[in-house]
């Protein structure tokens, strides 16, 4: 018989597996969902065998699909250590990415994410600036850091950004706040109560660049903290109103700590890029750092889209 197989085919089995259903499997290797059907069928035609069981949830691989799996696992692996061995010889094994964030949440993906390229890159140095940095494309400019996680492009910086992924950002309520029988929250909400931030410039800060200022809205207080839990507790307590990404407070929402609250009819999103230097773009490890950090957020963070 002859093979019709292809590594696209292995990638396509590997991210149904990971993903669990055919449409995150197609966000996560950027193609059509019908693109990706078809690849399927085309080896089901082939073979003359169903590769996964269609109606199931999550999606469960037939023998015939746990067999091809198996060959992706032996395969795929081998084929990106050469590439990586390929980009080492041609641009040297010597790096270093230096992380400066300018959000205090952004560790609950990111160190899981250099986990990864730690395996992949054991040569290159991989360390995160001290700190949170309020300007950490300057640090770029200084050669104080490499790769800088920042929240907005900012066309007047000679900088390269690298989309990653946006998300919903929700208020976070006691639970027995006058608010919460609201289903969403407007701006004129958050004009008479406490507003609870990290220590940032207002700049920063979604809900007042993207909602409260465009609505010549100034909540009545303001108090910031740089911890994640001790916002949490001052909005259990009654003392404000936050603002986190959802997927950075579906804990607490699970646990009913608090309740969380749509802002505006068609919700408030905020947008992560990884910005460095333009000839590092051209480092091989630094895109695979950006893949990295795009697919282990995918399938680790819930509620977010890739960009």
């Amino acid at each position: 018989m002859q093979s019709i197989l292809e590594l696209r085919h292995l990638k396509t089995l590997q991210a149904l597996r990971e993903a669990g259903n055919l449409l995150r499997a197609s966000t996560l290797l950027n193609v059509t969902q019908s693109a990706l059907s078809h690849q399927v069928k085309l080896l089901e035609d082939h073979y003359g065998v169903a590769l996964f069981e269609r109606k199931s949830t999550p999606l469960r691989f037939t023998p015939a699909g746990e067999r091809l799996l198996q060959l992706a696992e032996q395969v795929l692996p081998l084929v990106a250590n050469t590439e990586r061995d390929l980009a080492r010889l041609a641009q040297g094994v010597a790096g270093q990415l230096r992380i400066a964030v300018e959000c205090h949440t952004c560790f609950d993906w990111l160190m899981p994410a250099m986990d990864v390229f730690r395996q992949r890159w054991p040569e290159v140095e991989l360390d995160i600036v001290s700190g949170f940095q309020a300007d950490p494309v300057g640090l770029l400019y200084q050669h104080k850091a490499d790769v800088a996680i920042v929240s907005e492009i900012d066309h007047a910086e000679s900088v390269a950004y690298h989309p990653l992924f946006r998300f919903e950002i929700v208020a976070l309520i006691a639970k027995d706040h006058a608010l919460a029988k609201k289903d969403v929250l407007q701006a004129s909400d958050f004009a008479d109560e406490t507003l609870i931030t990290y220590p940032v410039p207002d700049e920063m800060l979604d809900i007042v660049r993207q909602v409260l200022k465009p609505a010549n809205i100034e909540p009545t207080a303001r108090r910031t903290t740089e911890l994640t839990v001790a916002m949490l507790q001052l909005v259990a307590s009654k003392r404000g109103i936050a603002t986190l990404p959802l997927w950075a407070a579906q804990n607490y929402l699970n646990r009913h700590y608090v309740l969380g609250k749509r802002i505006t009819q068609q919700g408030l999103t905020g947008r992560l890029y990884a910005a460095c230097q333009p000839e590092l773009s051209e480092k091989a490890y630094l895109a695979d750092f950006v893949e990295i950090i795009r697919e282990t957020s995918y399938l680790n963070l819930k509620n977010i889209e890739l960009i």
